[in-house]
């Protein structure tokens, strides 16, 4: 993620503000100029009444009229939409929140915390995925196989939601945005890591499995690395909870539930590498340059002109990545905490990113 910052006033700004604590200017992310930009209440609009509601003018881009989404309300989006002063209807849903299909009931506060949470989470995946140029289509576009999301509650009596993916909807178990509950489920699970953006991240693999290997030229090569995906799913998960990951997982997948079945590899790849490429891209905007004594000469310090999105070869990414990895660790330990990135790239690891980087980059 990008830093930006205040037209105004110059402060460094963050993603997910939407308040300049210096000038005290608000703040709207307009997706189409991929900026934080600081607003004006236009002195044609009247007294300012409503901040999710009115008309803003962009301090980057004076000629322009937006509104916030329809979300802002709720303090759960600060992304912009383009605005007719003379349109009365009620503000629309920006780009990253017209996914939603179904959301928690937000006059239950708990719930409106939570979701608060899984919006930031899917708002930064939304980020990532157009950065990469990938087709996210939604169900107005693909009504059969587009990308859609339901954050569902538990209810009493009934089982609690399961988080998956199936044919594009994306199901969250709102309860995930808990920390105490995520981490139960993790260590229940034997998880190394656990988060509602990983959670995004994963389930948006299954998608891009679908939109991108299953019917195309790309079924047989995916096949050779990952595995074949015709293997029965119910009966190979059935397994992989009763019995276990393979003792020697670690030296073929990112992860133990990677090798429950193929299409879970590629889903924890898919992660990976949108992990990878978030990180380097946040170590770029502050500047970092790691740079380890000890390293093989494969290893390069981050660049500043080296752009994660854009990635030549995933041999490139992983010098890039790998002292990344060995600081963020060694600072978390610093601290007294679990490392930040608690995972193992072996060769063929390190062969699935780049099948995935290929497939990114290539079909641009």
């Amino acid at each position: 993620m990008r830093l930006f910052i205040c037209q105004v006033c110059g402060s460094r700004l963050y993603f997910e503000n939407r308040f300049c604590g210096t000038c005290h200017h608000w703040l709207g992310y307009l997706p189409d100029a991929d900026t934080l930009t600081a607003l004006i209440w236009p002195a044609d609009a009247g007294d300012v009444t409503d901040v999710a509601d009115g008309f803003w003018q962009p301090v980057s881009a004076p000629d322009r009229r937006v509104r916030f989404c329809a979300n802002a309300r709720y303090d759960a989006c600060n992304w912009l939409i383009p605005a007719d002063p003379d349109e009365l209807a009620p503000p629309a849903l920006c780009e990253a929140c017209r996914f939603n299909q179904v959301v928690p009931d937000l006059g239950n506060a708990d719930n409106l915390v939570r979701w608060r949470k899984i919006e930031t989470a899917k708002h930064r995946l939304i980020y990532t995925l157009r950065h990469l140029d990938l087709p996210i289509p939604d169900r107005e576009q693909d009504p059969a196989h587009g990308l859609t999301f339901k954050f569902l509650a538990a209810r009493q009596g009934k089982p609690p939601p399961l988080t998956g993916h199936d044919e594009g909807v994306i199901v969250l178990n709102v309860e995930e945005a808990e920390d105490v509950i995520r981490e139960r489920n993790r260590t229940a699970l034997g998880e190394p890591y656990r988060t509602l953006l990983g959670h995004f991240r994963h389930e948006t693999g299954h998608f891009y499995w679908n939109m991108l290997i299953r019917d195309t030229d790309r079924l047989a090569p995916c096949r050779a690395i990952f595995g074949d995906d015709r293997a029965n799913y119910a009966v190979a998960l059935k397994r992989h909870y009763a019995e276990g990951a393979p003792p020697d997982w670690q030296n073929n997948y990112i992860s133990a539930y990677a090798s429950a079945h193929p299409w879970e590899d590629f889903a924890e790849t898919w992660a990976q590498y949108l992990h990878i490429v978030d990180t380097i891209e946040t170590a770029n905007a502050f500047g970092l340059r790691v740079n380890p004594p000890g390293e093989s000469a494969r290893l390069a310090p981050l660049a500043r002109d080296f752009d994660p999105y854009r990635a030549g070869s995933i041999d490139e990414m992983i010098a890039m990545w790998l002292p990344l990895t060995f600081a963020m660790n060694s600072l978390a330990r610093s601290m007294g905490q679990s490392d930040l990135y608690p995972f193992i790239l072996s060769p063929p690891v390190i062969e699935k990113l780049g099948f995935i980087n290929d497939l990114v980059t290539k079909r641009r």
